[in-house]
């Protein structure tokens, strides 16, 4: 195994280096750059040059682990490790103007997330975990909120924007939070949602839909800052499975039981 902590430096520095240029870029960035993968969702030149940044320094800072990337610039042969990188989650608010997006990078051993690095650049904010490490936002401990009841906590989602297909399932959730809880956010950032999480800003966070370079380095924040992450049934397929509840440990089992009986998913 690695030296994960000395690792996680690496990767800050890396991350954080990708952040000033993706800050640098919004400032003169230009709209009519932009492309469409899909319906919804955007791409540009500022996604794939930080992308191939973060490729070329993560390759040499461990040479042996593969890569899954949301651009694809590098290959993804099986290895025994790999990096998961959304080299700009939240391109729709950078595109925009909407000053919530980030650098997220994660490493996984056999599946198993054992390093996150979250930078969300226009805060300055660099939230990272390793295995058995702990977590922490700017060198200091994180922990998610003690609250122990959906009555008083603050919630995260993001909304479907290719998969409309489990819409009526996910507006039965969205629902009973509105009417049960202190209400939902939409930052528009996976990543961010499960770093607030981890920190304890929010206490739960769920949304269907999702890739893995969208929520692994935030899988493993949590879980570090004392967190709960499951797929909608309970289970341990969040990763690749398209569908994540991240929560602090006093709401988790509250709100899983919700969000089976919405989705029935029992």
């Amino acid at each position: 195994m690695k030296d994960l902590q000395q690792l996680c430096n690496g990767v800050i520095k890396c991350a954080k280096e990708a952040g000033v240029f993706i800050r640098n870029q919004r400032k003169s960035f230009n709209t009519e750059l932009v492309e469409y993968k899909g319906t919804n969702d955007l791409v540009s030149y500022v996604d794939k040059t930080a992308e191939q940044m973060l490729v070329d320094r993560l390759r040499i800072l461990f040479p042996e682990a593969g890569f899954i990337t949301e651009e694809n610039t590098a290959g993804s042969a099986k290895q025994d490790y790999h990096w998961i990188i959304d080299p700009l989650d939240g391109t729709t608010n950078f595109v925009h103007g909407i000053p919530c997006y980030c650098v997220s990078v994660a490493l996984t051993h056999h599946q198993d997330v054992v390093l996150g690095v979250i930078y969300e650049i226009n805060l300055d904010e660099c939230f990272y975990a390793w295995k058995n490490g702990g977590a922490w936002l700017n060198g200091d401990r994180i922990h998610v909120s003690n609250i122990p009841s959906l009555s008083k906590a603050l919630l995260a989602t993001g909304f479907p924007y290719t998969n409309f297909s489990r819409m009526d399932e996910y507006m039965k959730v969205f629902h009973y939070c509105m009417e049960n809880t202190h209400g939902l956010r939409r930052l528009g950032s996976a990543a961010v949602d499960m770093a607030y999480v981890a920190c304890g800003r929010f206490e739960a966070f769920f949304e269907y839909g999702l890739n893995a370079w969208d929520i692994a380095a935030g899988c493993c924040i949590v879980s570090e800052a004392g967190g709960k992450v499951s797929d909608f049934s309970g289970g341990e397929n969040f990763l690749f499975g398209k569908e994540i509840i991240a929560s602090n440990a006093g709401c988790f089992q509250e709100f899983l039981e919700v969000v089976k009986e919405k989705f029935d998913n029992k």
